[in-house]
């Protein structure tokens, strides 16, 4: 299994904080913060679309 290289969490006020791996083999992690041996895990392209997306507002439902 490829090393990951976690990023430092990213944390909103009052809820809990996420953190966005890669490895040297293409591949992207989205875990939360001290629960980093339970990601998800998929491509960085589809992670780079998975924020594209959220950056223009197609998630904003969610909040």
């Amino acid at each position: 299994m490829a090393e990951i290289c976690w990023e430092e969490p990213f944390c909103a006020e009052g809820s809990a904080c996420f953190r966005i791996g890669t490895d040297d083999q293409g591949n992207a992690y989205i875990a939360v913060a001290g629960a980093e041996d339970a990601y998800v895990s998929d491509s960085r392209e589809a992670l780079r679309a998975l924020v594209l997306d959220i950056k223009a507002g197609k998630a904003d439902h969610l909040l």
